[in-house]
């Protein structure tokens, strides 16, 4: 991904915030659970959340005790997100870039970026966020990977309709259950700030009817940037799929992964 293609694509999250917080998924509880092991955190605990949305991560954090500042780039975001969690005085929500952002006060015990961390500046994310973060303090990365499982035929066959309207679409793609750790293994090691880093998945899966998934899709940069009229065509062939073939809906897989490390000394 460029660096332009980058700063255009992660604006579109915040055009339709309502949609977004509506329709995004929340994460396991579970992974809360283990972050909360893994990286010693307690109430009162000082998290930094770097991207977080209308508060799907943050809500857990907070019911956790942690004094929380959660940022988004999208002032439209952010506000959704203040509306969230409105009742819980321990957290804050900032609209601002994580690149331009500057803390008032203290280093954090953790942060945690929730599906977002691959938006950020590759040359600041790793580097900034060790240094806002005390000795020995954590840094987490979610990521929500598809992955082959539930109505898989619908996914093979959908394939079709995006290489018939999205003229980027690889040929041939199909699901798999990789979900591609080397590489973000290797940006912790890369930085040279960070101890080992420790893994944790999670599996589930969710059932969509068309109207459904359609308006998931419109939470996705991707499908936000398509031309409108190939979007339009898009959408009337994954709906006539969805109605015609596959009963009504479908089942969508998903891998929740959390990755982990500790600040160096």
């Amino acid at each position: 991904m460029t660096d332009t293609n980058r700063e255009v694509l992660r604006t579109t999250f915040g055009q339709d915030a309502e949609l977004y917080d509506q329709c995004r998924p929340s994460y396991p509880s579970q992974l809360f659970t283990d972050l909360a092991t893994l990286a010693g955190l307690g109430r009162h605990a000082r998290v930094l959340e770097i991207g977080c949305g209308t508060g799907q991560a943050t809500l857990p954090l907070a019911q956790l005790g942690c004094h929380v500042v959660a940022m988004d780039l999208s002032p439209d975001m952010a506000a959704i997100g203040r509306r969230n969690l409105a009742q819980f005085p321990n957290v804050t929500v900032v609209a601002s870039a994580f690149e331009d952002w500057q803390p008032s006060n203290g280093a954090f015990d953790a942060v945690l970026s929730a599906t977002a961390f691959h938006w950020l500046d590759p040359d600041v994310r790793m580097i900034k966020a060790a240094d806002l973060l005390r000795p020995g303090g954590s840094l987490g990365i979610i990521s929500t990977h598809h992955i082959a499982g539930g109505t898989d035929a619908f996914f093979a066959d959908a394939q079709r309709c995006y290489e018939r309207f999205d003229p980027t679409t690889p040929p041939g793609m199909r699901l798999t259950t990789d979900d591609e750790t080397a590489e973000e293994a290797t940006e912790f090691e890369r930085s040279a700030r960070f101890g080992p880093v420790e893994f944790r998945r999670y599996e589930w899966q969710q059932t969509y009817t068309a109207h459904e998934y359609l308006n998931l899709l419109m939470t996705y940069s991707g499908h936000r940037a398509m031309a409108p009229q190939a979007r339009s065509g898009l959408f009337a062939c994954l709906i006539d799929l969805i109605e015609n073939v596959y009963n009504g809906e479908i089942t969508k897989q998903y891998r929740t992964r959390l990755a982990i490390a500790h600040k160096t000394p």
